[in-house]
């Protein structure tokens, strides 16, 4: 009431009426319920209904009556948090009122309460009569709420939470951006902008290092902050009562009240309407391969297993698995190539656009970009059908599904794409991927193919099983039941769309059989205008043949010239037959002149 009233009443109802306090007014800009309890009024069941919908409680002690104060001990805290684990209790207010009758202090005989129970967050002493202090407590009271202390620092240790440590060492090794375990003045004042708006002055740098420097052994290291100094900081801001410091850190990192990483931030909304795709744009790009290099201690323009487990510290898992290193180009070492690592983010960008949201949101997308969200290192590609009917489209990746029966060489077609002949296979076994990304060029342009082997025992059971940008449906030359599997495919899922075709035949080193159709393979492509087929072996000493690759992600690129290409094709065969037939029927009328002179 002397809030509210900015006066003290001379008849105090045993209860005040509910009260809110709009945002403006707060110095947190957030407003406040304020909810009052009587013991004598009210029974405990109706306090414990409005303390499981508070988010702070006030304990109002008398500061005159020491009885007052061992009740917080032995009756309020156990009614507000009795029975609740550690990390889930409501934080707690302690209000020593009427100071105005004492001329000391009850603080030392509140001291030892403090300690004990971690949950209190502050103590405050005022006079509802005086009007000292009553604005300060509700300051607090906010202040508690929306900077807690309990997950961040442990007062019986007196050092911070073991997930605070963990979220503020993810937040040093974000910010240390060349990655050699120290902050310099420029990693700071990037730090400290993207926080809170503004750097460091010169010499507030150099005071704040040497407080470091005075209180720890390794807090500073090459003039620099080391992560204990890091550290450091942060349980001194905490324990001089500025928790909003270190919050409006792990806030800006994304973090919530339970040191967990938000849903808003990690998965920020984002919709692709049907008939699109999703790519990487240069924005994405430029970003990622600031972090490769970030990474690549050595500089040999290759992340070794360290390296890349450097590379995923900061996750709370590492999402790549062993089937990574067949799945794009790496180095004759065997390492991961800047080119095989933005052609995996391309991978993931297009495949599971959320999850690629997801992981630049662990490697600090929307902080160290200038970007409000990660969702701005994406494009969303217009409606294929818009494609087709404009006859050019602007997208850079296009997906192949590889079709065939079992043993016609499938996995080795894609392990081809990446650069690796037969024996080079061999060579290096590891586990196997269903997918191979690279780059190929289509009319001078850069494109990402990707190819996606489908399994045998894979069953089409709707259009979208079989969507893709292009289809290649492989048959082993060699083999004679080979290709009846492949018409079937086609004449089942491809015949009557718009998605192109191409027919490889696999194994081309070896003698060709006749196969087991009613038709040849290139009599069955002729008759349903598709080019003819694409002989391909990888058993060969050099590096595989891309041609094929080029073909398909051509057809891919310029899926409305499919038809009238092989069309231009027949036309000029038969113009290449009748001008042979004239050329036949001329040489002959010229003998028969020539004999008849």
């Amino acid at each position: 009431m002397a809030l509210v009233g900015e006066e003290f009443p001379e008849e105090v109802p045993p209860r005040a009426e509910e009260i809110t306090i709009p945002a403006d007014v707060t110095p947190e800009k957030v407003p406040t319920h304020i909810v009052d309890y009587s013991e004598s009024e009210q029974t405990e069941d109706e306090l414990q209904e409005e303390i499981t919908k508070a988010n702070v409680v006030c304990v109002v002690y008398d500061v005159t009556v020491e009885a007052t104060i061992e009740k917080i001990r032995t009756k309020w805290i156990p009614l507000v948090n009795g029975g609740v684990e550690k990390g889930s209790r409501i934080p707690i207010i302690l209000v020593g009122n009427k100071s105005d009758l004492q001329s000391g202090s009850s603080m030392e005989i509140i001291l030892p309460i403090m300690n004990q129970f971690s949950e209190i967050e502050t103590c405050v002493e005022c006079s509802a009569k005086n009007l000292k202090n009553i604005s300060e407590l509700f300051y607090y009271a906010q202040k508690a709420v929306l900077h807690p202390t309990a997950p961040l620092y442990d007062p019986e240790e007196k050092q911070l939470r073991p997930t605070c440590t963990r979220a503020l060492t993810r937040i040093f090794n974000m910010s240390d951006q060349d990655n050699n375990q120290i902050l310099s003045d420029d990693e700071l004042n990037y730090f400290q902008k993207s926080c809170f708006g503004n750097p460091l002055a010169p010499q507030a740098l150099e005071d704040v290092k040497t407080v470091v420097w005075k209180n720890t052994t390794d807090g500073v290291q090459d003039n620099g902050l080391t992560l204990n100094g890091f550290l450091f900081l942060n349980t001194l801001f905490i324990q001089r009562g500025r928790h909003e410091t270190t919050w409006t850190i792990l806030r800006r990192f994304g973090y919530a009240d339970e040191l967990e990483l938000t849903d808003d931030y990690l998965y920020p909304l984002f919709r692709v309407p049907q008939g699109c795709s999703t790519e990487l744009n240069h924005f994405g790009y430029q970003f990622l391969q600031r972090m490769f290099e970030k990474h690549d201690k050595d500089g040999d323009g290759a992340l070794s297993p360290v390296e890349l487990q450097s590379f995923f510290n900061v996750f709370p898992y590492v999402p790549w698995g062993p089937e990574l290193y067949n799945t794009v180009c790496t180095t004759d070492k065997g390492l991961l190539s800047l080119h095989g690592f933005l052609c995996q983010w391309t991978l993931v960008s297009y495949l599971d656009v959320h999850h690629c949201l997801e992981y630049l949101g662990y490697l600090g997308y929307p902080i160290f970009s200038e970007h409000s969200s990660q969702t701005q290192a994406i494009t969303v590609t217009r409606e294929k059908r818009i494609d087709l009917e404009k006859g050019q489209t602007q997208r850079n990746i296009f997906l192949c599904k590889v079709i065939g029966p079992r043993g016609t060489g499938k996995s080795a077609f894609l392990q081809a794409f990446l650069g690796r002949n037969l024996a080079a296979q061999r060579a290096s076994p590891a586990e196997l991927s269903f997918y191979a990304v690279n780059t190929v060029q289509v009319s001078g342009q850069e494109k990402y193919l990707i190819l996606y082997e489908i399994d045998v025992d894979t069953e089409f059971m709707k259009a979208s099983d079989a969507a893709c940008d292009v289809a290649c449906l492989m048959y082993n030359m060699n083999d004679p039941k080979s290709f009846n599997y492949c018409a079937c495919i086609y004449k089942q899922h491809y015949m009557d769309g718009q998605i192109p075709c191409i027919f490889v035949a696999s194994k081309s080193d070896l003698p060709e059989v006749t196969q087991q159709h009613g038709l040849s393979p290139a009599e069955f492509c002729y008759k349903h205008r598709l080019p003819p087929p694409f002989y391909f072996t990888c058993n060969s000493p050099g590096l595989p043949s891309t041609t094929i690759y080029t073909k398909l992600a051509t057809a891919a690129a310029f899926p409305h010239l499919n038809d009238t290409e092989l069309g231009a094709a027949s036309f000029w065969l038969r113009v290449a037959l009748g001008a042979s037939i004239t050329a036949v029927v001329g040489f002959a009328l010229y003998k028969a002149l020539a004999k008849s002179k």
